[in-house]
């Protein structure tokens, strides 16, 4: 057993930022279950949206997240969230994060444009935006005396108590599996934050990397916390389509800076969806090309930005144009391949503005977490805006707050299990799920699909609660049962939606109805 201040579990942006500026006057741990580099947020091509820039305002910025978000976003978080952008770049910046600059405009960065936005406003390091941070932040996180990192250790569930005084839960801790020795781990802390990102590892093509299986929203919904708008997937509209190209990202950027969207023949359709063509909001193109792909019985799309030319695309596609052309896909000269795939988790578990969840001392930021910026659909580069503004509140809540420790926490009990001889099972299991969420809950549902996946999850929960009461606990079972948490928390809430509104559509419900209201899941319902 170990102590420490907080425990963050997660290593992308949202955790790092949190551990940086918790790690002053706290003594505090990142858990994370692969290297600090295998998350999401290493993975972030496009940039951060933030209005940095003289021509820009704050309410362009608010109408533009608001409008993507099918108007399901709350206007007073989308608000706090655009105001404290240009803070939140300044502290990366004081960090030592090397944006792209661009010594004509008033902020002295260059901007770029992507789908939905009104201004050129994204903020990037080339097309790397999120190495970029993270490499940054990761070297800081290992100097800081403060922080200890403790890599390939898999949270596996909170560890909660009832205070006797108010009766409310309080979280003081977690158990983590260490992959290192194959054992579990009690660490006692007042304070966790749930920084773990998505769960498009729920569906069979994703642009996510392999950790991203949902656990914070699993755990914190085992624990006890409410979770809203699990339905809202995103698909990104563009990664790439090649049989050697494992879940890589062709970013927004590239349709904000001309690239065309083309059938195998080379017509361009966008135009005939929306008016905005590609540069319309990601479900919207998803969704187009989906149409066009079922319509035709293509396998894929093309995105063509070799109108720009080879010096343009070099400067500023760097990387993509390297990956593709390691394909032999010369991006300056013919069109790139590209499908739909799962991209992000706009809901989550729901937080206050200060990042804290239903459990006293937990809290949740970034992808883990609701915080009704995003809505029924993420604008492009909100994203790790939402990290850096939600590290911040978080952390100053907690600064601003007295940790009260509840007494020893039980180490962790496996004297009634055994080792697995059936292993096969998971590797079965997680196949199936991804597969049959791919095909029943995608980018377009209906009912009879819905109840399909439900009736199949209903067993899958069996089997697992079943497997994992009898079985020593292994990193493949823990993010399997995660999976299945939170698919099954996708299927309740797009059963319950019934309508089309932003990412989720359905073809028993195609019209919006007039007002939009958030799907909330409360474990005590279940």
């Amino acid at each position: 057993m170990i102590n420490f201040d907080v425990v963050i579990l997660g290593s992308g942006l949202a955790g790092l930022a949190s551990a940086l500026k918790l790690a002053p006057n706290r003594k505090v741990a990142i858990v994370t279950k692969k290297t600090m580099l295998d998350g999401a947020s290493n993975w972030a091509q496009g940039g951060i949206a933030a209005v940095v820039d003289a021509f820009d305002t704050h309410e362009s910025h608010v109408n533009d997240t608001m409008v993507a978000g099918a108007h399901l976003s709350d206007p007073n978080v989308t608000r706090l969230v655009v105001e404290k952008g240009a803070a939140g770049i300044d502290w990366l910046i004081g960090q030592g994060v090397n944006f792209t600059k661009d010594k004509n405009t008033s902020s002295g960065l260059h901007l770029t444009m992507e789908g939905g936005h009104s201004f050129r406003r994204i903020i990037h390091a080339k097309d790397a935006t999120g190495h970029a941070v993270q490499t940054t932040l990761e070297e800081r996180a290992r100097l800081h005396p403060n922080i200890t990192i403790l890599e390939n250790h898999v949270g596996i569930d909170l560890i909660t108590t009832i205070d006797s005084n108010t009766g409310c839960t309080v979280c003081c801790g977690i158990y983590v599996l260490d992959s290192n020795k194959d054992s579990v781990v009690a660490i006692q802390a007042p304070i966790v934050i749930l920084a773990t990102g998505g769960a498009g590892k729920s569906y069979l093509y994703t642009t996510n990397p392999d950790t991203s299986t949902g656990d914070g929203i699993a755990i914190g919904w085992r624990a006890g916390c409410s979770v809203s708008n699990m339905e809202f997937i995103q698909f990104h509209p563009t990664c790439l389509y090649h049989p050697e190209a494992k879940s890589f990202l062709i970013s927004e950027a590239l349709r904000g800076e001309g690239g065309l969207l083309l059938l195998p023949n080379g017509h361009r359709f966008m135009p005939e969806y929306d008016s905005r063509a590609e540069l319309a909001p990601r479900d919207v193109v998803a969704r187009s090309i989906d149409a066009e792909m079922k319509k035709h019985g293509i396998d894929c799309v093309y995105l063509d930005i070799s109108h720009r030319g080879l010096k343009f695309i070099k400067a500023h596609f760097p990387n993509i144009y390297k990956r593709c052309l390691e394909l032999g896909i010369d991006a300056s000269k013919q069109p790139i391949p590209v499908v739909p795939a799962a991209h992000y988790t706009c809901g989550g578990i729901n937080t206050t503005l200060d990042g804290l969840t239903d459990i006293n001392g937990l809290y949740a930021v970034g992808e883990t977490a609701h915080t009704g910026l995003h809505g029924a659909n993420r604008l492009a580069s909100n994203s790790l805006l939402e990290c850096l503004v939600f590290s911040e509140q978080a952390a100053n809540h907690i600064m601003n707050s007295s940790e009260k420790r509840l007494g020893a926490i039980k180490e962790w009990d496996e004297s009634q299990v055994t080792d697995s001889d059936e292993e096969v099972v998971i590797a079965h299991n997680w196949d199936e799920l991804r597969r049959f969420m791919w095909n029943y809950v995608g980018i377009v549902r209906t009912t009879k699909r819905l109840e399909r996946a439900e009736h199949r999850l209903k067993f899958l929960t069996e089997e697992i609660r079943d497997y994992y009461s009898n079985f020593r606990v292994t990193r493949d079972l823990l993010e399997l049962r995660n999976l299945v948490e939170v698919s099954r928390l996708i299927v309740r809430c797009a059963l319950r939606r019934q309508e089309s509104r932003g990412l989720h559509f359905s073809a028993d419900y195609p019209s919006q109805n007039d007002t939009a209201l958030n799907t909330i899941c409360d474990p005590k319902d279940s």
